[in-house]
Formats: structure tokens, C-alpha cells, sequence
């Protein structure tokens, strides 16, 4: 099984390369973020002629999260952040998977720039927020994965660059203890742990070249709890689509499971 995570940046501006990616490579499931849009004006349609049922949790213009699946997932949810700001940042379901209960978690954690703002401090909020979360589901459910946008740089090697990134929200140090904060609670970064010494870059910014020139980091992360990590067969960094015309920044990750 291949389940995907990608921030398209704009499902509507990135219909034609989400669909391109959905025949190419055709995943499992996909966890997308930063919709940008409405529920009501989500291409369902056109999503579902390609074999994929779209679970949706949009907001207009901006963030917006949704799971995409070729079969039956349950108990979706879009309510276990009580988000204050009223942003479409996560979504849950259950998949069924070898006799076993996975909760499967969608999210797009706030970027937090500039970090002398409201938006720095939101996403400390968020964060805190989603690490009590996890410690109540991990109770219930110890097979979690949670995939996305974290927005978090969680080392050196993870960026081209970390020295002009020290005071960036992405990679402030504060930031990185939240993830590895997380990682503690009984989950494994799954690209680190197949492969410890390997640039795993996942977005390049649009400005001064930096696809081109490979300036790239690793924000996009798949989190597996200790229990599943033996069913993770390879993960993978897929650039195909950014490569495209008109591509989202973000590029997908593939966490394939046995």
C-alpha cells in the first residue's frame, strides 16, 4: 500500500498535475494540504473519475486539508483541534490494514513567519495543541501515522543552508523540540529512519532559482508510531511534479507499508 502526502498549493490551480500524478504513480491514498478552497467548490468530480473518494475539510483562499482514497476509509474527522483561529488545518481517519486500526492523521501545521508576530505564537499554540492530542489517541489507538506539512525543519542537514534559517519559524530551536518533542511520545521520523544520511529535500521555493540550484528543505514529513514501523517498506521523495509547469512548491512523499 502507498500512502502519499503532498501540498498541492491550490487543488483548483493544481488540477491538471494532481490529476497527471494520480494516473502516473497511482497511490493508495493521498494526503493533500493547502486545498485552498471551499467544500463546495472541491472537484469531486473530477477526482473521483480517477478511482478516489475526496474527504474535505476546505477553507476559502487559504490552508485547507483533504484525504483522497481509492478504498474505504472510516470515521473521518475534522474537529480534534479546537483551533481558536478557525483554520482548516487537520483531518483524521481510520483505516483498516492487516487486522490492524490505523489512525491516520492529515496535517498542515502553521508556517509561523514572521516570528515576531501573532503568527509565530499561533503556531506554538497549534503545536502544543496537537501534542496533547496525540498523547489522548495514543491511549486509545498506538498505530497512528501522521503525514504532511508540518512546516518544521527538524535538522541541519534537513535544509540547504541552516545558518540563514536560525531565527526562521521553520527551524528555530523551539520549533525543533516541539517535533522532536513529538518523536518522543513513541513515533519515528520515517525518512530518517530508513535513511539517517540522505538529503530528503520536499519543497524548493518558487524565487531565485532554487529548484533549479536544488536550495531546497525537508518540511513534508511522514511520523510513524512504534508500532507500525516494521510495516513501512520504503518511503520516497517523489519530484516528478516539480518538474511540471506550474507545479505547487511542495513535492510528494510516498510512505509505502507491508
Amino acid at each position: 500500500m502507498i500512502v502519499s502526502s503532498w501540498n498541492v498549493n491550490s487543488v483548483r490551480a493544481r488540477l491538471e498535475n494532481i490529476k497527471e500524478y494520480l494516473k502516473k504513480f497511482s497511490p493508495d491514498i493521498v494526503l493533500i494540504q493547502e486545498i485552498k478552497t471551499e467544500d463546495k467548490t472541491y472537484p469531486y468530480d473530477e477526482i473521483k473519475s480517477l478511482g478516489y473518494e475526496s474527504y474535505v475539510f476546505g477553507q476559502k483562499s487559504y490552508n485547507g486539508v483533504a484525504i483522497l482514497s481509492k478504498g474505504k476509509v472510516n470515521n473521518i474527522k475534522n474537529d480534534i483541534i479546537k483551533d481558536k483561529n478557525k483554520q482548516s488545518r487537520i483531518i483524521s481517519s481510520e483505516l483498516n490494514y492487516k487486522k490492524k486500526i490505523i489512525h491516520l492523521i492529515n496535517v498542515y501545521i502553521p508556517n509561523g513567519n514572521p516570528v515576531d508576530t501573532d503568527k509565530y505564537i499561533y503556531k506554538k499554540i497549534w503545536l502544543d495543541s496537537f501534542i496533547k492530542l496525540l498523547k489522548l489517541s495514543l491511549r486509545k489507538n498506538q498505530n497512528i501515522i501522521i503525514g504532511g506539512d508540518f512546516n518544521v525543519i527538524p535538522a541541519a542537514e534537513d535544509v540547504y543552508n541552516y545558518k540563514s534559517f536560525e531565527d526562521d519559524a521553520l527551524y528555530r530551536l523551539e520549533i525543533r523540540k516541539k517535533f522532536r518533542e513529538i518523536l518522543n511520545l513513541g513515533f519515528n521520523d520515517a525518512y530518517r529512519y530508513l535513511y539517517p544520511d540522505t538529503e530528503g529535500y520536499t519543497f524548493w521555493d518558487y524565487m531565485r532559482g532554487a529548484w533549479q540550484k536544488n536550495n531546497g528543505m525537508r518540511i513534508d514529513h511522514f511520523l510513524v508510531s512504534n508500532s507500525l514501523i516494521k510495516n513501512v517498506k520504503d518511503i520516497k521523495i517523489n519530484k516528478y511534479p516539480r518538474g511540471k509547469e506550474k507545479p505547487s512548491d511542495h513535492t510528494p512523499i510516498e510512505l509505502e507499508l507491508i
